[in-house]
């Protein structure tokens, strides 16, 4: 036990530092390019933080755990949505951009919705409340249609006055910041997760409570420690891009990529944790014009914190 207490120790300094040098790196490459810190932080960031989700949620769909898959990636997006975003506020106010706004968040709900319909319903070959084959490949098309949307909208022009807030690194030195950084985090990760499921193992707790908390929020440290970087930094776009593109990516990349090379059961038990991410995505919208308009205010970052952990207490009582 005290060895999986020093390995979580060690695992969050590498997380600390890796997103440390990931923002700093891509903040960089954004300026360099003139590419908008959002679509970096959709796509680059995103997938750096979205890693250890790959990692984990593949190995268990390939290992026969789909409870581990299906739950870390749903326990992922909550955690995401309710927690970093809203400590993220708590710290500083987050300003979204209008196109965040009517298009990667609906995006980000579509997803989860989609979850719900392919895990509950047999629209394809296959049984129902099995995520097919068929299932993941709609889902990674998906994936290729926002990829290809970020894409098109990648040169946009820089918002004024955004550039003179961040140094512009050598070439070199972005990517070998970008590089160490996604290491960092990756193995940081992994490190947390794995020293963290043991010790929950020993607690007797179930896989998909283990999936939905541990594992999920042990996978998503890199987005909080990235995102709250970011905010510390006044990178907006990276800190709100992070989150809302890796909650793309947790579904329509990797349960997709899982469920096309390991069909997964789906167990409707995991119906209630969609609901909540649903209702949060919904939440997070409606945010959008509560208060300060295209702005996630503190008091709405609480609200945030708040629901998620009774949502928490409420899944650890249960155990299920």
């Amino acid at each position: 036990m005290l060895l999986n207490i020093v390995l979580i120790i060690l695992g969050m300094v590498l997380l600390v530092k890796g997103g440390d040098l990931l923002v700093d790196g891509s903040s960089s490459l954004a300026r360099r390019f003139n590419i908008s810190e959002l679509a970096i932080g959709l796509t680059i960031v995103a997938f750096g933080t979205s890693a250890p989700e790959f990692v984990v949620s593949l190995s268990a769909a390939i290992a026969s755990h789909p409870e581990i898959a299906i739950g870390n990636v749903i326990g992922s997006n909550n955690f995401n949505l309710f927690i970093i975003l809203g400590i993220t506020a708590l710290i500083m106010p987050i300003a979204v951009q209008k196109n965040t706004v009517r298009i990667e968040i609906p995006l980000s709900l579509l997803a989860a919705i989609m979850l719900f319909l392919l895990g509950n319903f047999a629209f394809f070959a296959g049984e129902k409340y099995t995520i097919t084959r068929i299932d993941g490949l709609i889902l990674v098309l998906f994936f290729a249609l926002f990829i290809f949307y970020i894409f098109k909208s990648m040169k946009s022009a820089v918002p004024a006055g955004e550039a003179s807030s961040v140094k512009t690194l050598s070439l070199s030195k972005t990517v070998l910041f970008i590089i160490i950084g996604l290491v960092f985090l990756v193995f940081g990760g992994k490190i947390v997760v794995n020293s963290a499921v043991a010790l929950a193992q020993a607690l007797n707790i179930s896989e998909k409570v283990i999936g939905l908390t541990i594992v999920a929020v042990g996978t998503s440290l890199p987005e909080l420690v990235t995102s709250i970087t970011a905010i510390i930094k006044k990178s907006d776009d990276i800190a709100i891009g992070n989150i809302i593109g890796s909650n793309i990516f947790n579904i329509f990349l990797i349960l997709g990529v899982s469920a096309a090379v390991s069909p997964m059961e789906y167990s409707v038990i995991f119906n209630r944790d969609i609901y909540i991410l649903i209702l949060g995505t919904l939440l997070l919208l409606a945010a959008m014009f509560i208060g300060n308009k295209r702005k996630l205010d503190r008091w709405q970052g609480a609200i945030f914190v708040l629901l998620y952990t009774g949502y928490v207490v409420y899944m650890i009582m249960r155990n299920e």
